[in-house]
């Protein structure tokens, strides 16, 4: 799929007021004042008040607004706090890389400044989907969309991947982590030969050294994940696929919390053209219906197409992981009908393409890749245990979506049909045709 492929390029740098504030998420609301009071000291007279949004199972997210202002969401800025220790799993610098991109293809709105533990951006105006609304036809094209629009237009940044690192033990069964600095980053960013850096396997990479190994079974566990990552690596990093080097830029966290519906009527996330417009006049033929837009990018990077469309299927279910609403064949094959129709109507190829045959050799691919989600969430999840102070069972969500991905795995190898047991919901869901 060489049509129109987008160049790699790097970003223009562009400076982004910082605010030597910590915000505390405990404190009444105190340091979040002070923070927006930085940014809009106008505000000060009237007050500042705030709406915290529950959704995230990862940062504290909240609105802030001008007292008594009779257009709150206008001038609306959203505060986000990163959650504890998660710096381990997500490179924030590339985080702010990611939001500036995306905001210079009119895909993501203003970042306004960055803070201690956190940023301010503007607000959105919308409706924050729940797991249900995904599994609606017009949503689920709204979204397709909206990804092909992603894939098509934004370009993928080189780098490196960032840093983290738990522990150097290699003792036990636990595998060898490099100390030096070097090596420790040519051991991340050389999971996947050949292919550019960060992606979402370099992510993974990085992710399994920063496992907790205080323990024999966690060393075991991580060996075991270390195994099953070079496995998964050298089956599907090579891969043809949409985009260069088969990668294109993902969102890889592609919840119901992060689509937002958008009212009928809204221009774009930047306050510029209408959100059916890309950059640089760059138009997709936006299907009659709702419009979305996607928020949170702090696991974006180069991943394949595919894995980007399996983990969005995947959380149909939402975090309670239902099984039992996973889209069927023939929702997918909807979905990915008008993702290609729209992917190369960015790529003005829309004319030289067989819509049905791209439509299908897509549908494949992501048939192959449904189980990566669940090792990609189960690894993050592991960390999280460990580190998180949000009420969230993050063991019990690991071994959830590590069971998906080992229950995906014995299907594809054709061990679970041998060992007579009986199809998992999950995989009996996903041979569904209606």
């Amino acid at each position: 799929m060489a049509v129109g492929q987008a160049n790699c390029s790097v970003a223009e740098p562009h400076q982004i007021k910082y605010l030597p504030i910590f915000c505390r998420t405990d404190d009444d609301n105190a340091s979040a004042t002070k923070l927006i009071l930085q940014l809009r000291p106008d505000w000060r007279e009237d007050g500042v008040k705030f709406v915290r949004f529950t959704d995230g199972i990862t940062n504290t997210l909240m609105k802030a607004t001008r007292n008594n202002d009779p257009n709150p969401d206008t001038d609306a800025i959203l505060l986000r706090a990163y959650g504890n220790g998660t710096d381990l799993i997500i490179d924030r610098n590339r985080e702010t890389q990611n939001h500036e991109l995306l905001a210079r293809h009119g895909l993501a709105p203003e970042l306004l400044a960055r803070f201690e533990n956190g940023m301010l951006y503007r607000y959105v105006p919308g409706t924050v989907t729940a797991p249900a609304d995904l599994r609606e036809e017009s949503i689920y094209r709204a979204v397709a969309g909206r990804l092909a629009e992603w894939h098509a237009t934004v370009p993928c940044l080189p780098g490196k991947t960032g840093h983290s690192r738990r522990s150097s033990r290699a003792d036990g069964q636990g595998i060898a982590i490099p100390t030096d600095e070097r090596e420790y980053q040519r051991a991340v960013d050389g999971i996947a030969p050949g292919k550019p850096t960060p992606n979402v396997w370099t992510v993974m990479q990085k992710w399994i050294f920063a496992l907790p190994t205080d323990t024999e079974k966690q060393r075991i566990r991580q060996a075991e994940l270390q195994k099953e990552l070079k496995w998964v690596v050298s089956e599907f990093s090579n891969r043809d696929g949409l985009g260069k080097n088969g990668l294109v830029f993902a969102h890889c966290d592609l919840l119901s919390g992060n689509v937002i519906v958008l009212p009928s009527s809204s221009s774009s996330t930047n306050g510029t053209e209408s959100t059916s417009n890309g950059t640089n006049g760059v138009k997709g033929t936006v299907p009659a219906g709702p419009e979305v837009t996607f928020i949170d990018y702090e696991y974006a990077t180069p991943s394949p197409a595919a894995f980007d469309i399996a983990n969005h299927f995947a959380e149909w279910g939402g975090f309670d992981c239902d099984f039992s609403v996973l889209p069927t064949r023939a929702q997918r094959r909807d979905f990915i009908r008008e993702y290609i129709k729209q992917y190369f109507s960015y790529k003005h190829a829309s004319s030289d393409v067989d819509i049905e045959s791209e439509t299908e050799k897509l549908f494949v691919e992501v048939d192959l890749f449904r189980g990566l989600p669940g090792l990609y969430w189960g690894i993050w999840a592991l960390i999280q245990a460990t580190i998180s102070q949000i009420d969230f069972n993050y063991a019990e969500y690991a071994e959830i979506r590590l069971g998906e991905y080992f229950a995906w795995k014995a299907e594809a190898d054709g061990s679970r049909e041998k060992s007579g047991k009986d199809m998992p919901l999950r995989e009996r869901r996903w041979a569904q045709e209606e």
